[in-house]
């Protein structure tokens, strides 16, 4: 009985990994929700102004890079308003580039103009952080 029980465990285990593996990648293995909560969460903060937390989604390079929340929130202030106030948010593509984990994001800003913007990610101990933003030109958009 007990050998009969430890080779219907061994099938089940089996057959629930083949099932997994012929269903394509599971979320857990797609990035995309989580580096897009990343990316919403700190957009909130910015709105809120609250840059203690915005600064906690930064990677340790950029913490490094900026040393205080306060200064890091200057930053986003005068080189990235759209961040800083953003009205609406969309997640465009996300693709690997050179190693690099890259997330497009297009962000129409209070006076309705467009701007399209690239997070870099890493993920450091489980969460995703963001190592950098660029922003991009914005031809061919439309709102």
């Amino acid at each position: 009985m007990t050998r009969m029980m430890t080779t219907l465990g061994l099938v089940l285990w089996l057959a629930t990994g083949l099932v997994a593996g012929l269903a394509g990648p599971g979320r857990a293995q797609q990035p995309g929700d989580d580096i897009e909560a990343t990316i919403g969460a700190q957009l909130e903060a910015f709105r809120a102004d609250a840059f203690d937390e915005a600064f906690t989604f930064a990677s340790p390079m950029i913490q490094g890079l900026f040393r205080t929340p306060d200064t890091f929130g200057e930053m986003v202030r005068n080189g990235y308003p759209m961040v800083w106030r953003p009205g609406t948010v969309r997640y465009l593509d996300l693709r690997e580039e050179g190693g690099r984990l890259l997330q497009r994001v297009e962000i129409t800003d209070a006076r309705g103009a467009l701007h399209l913007l690239e997070y870099e990610m890493v993920q450091l101990e489980g969460s995703w952080k963001i190592n950098g933003v660029r922003l991009l030109k914005a031809d061919g958009l439309s709102a």
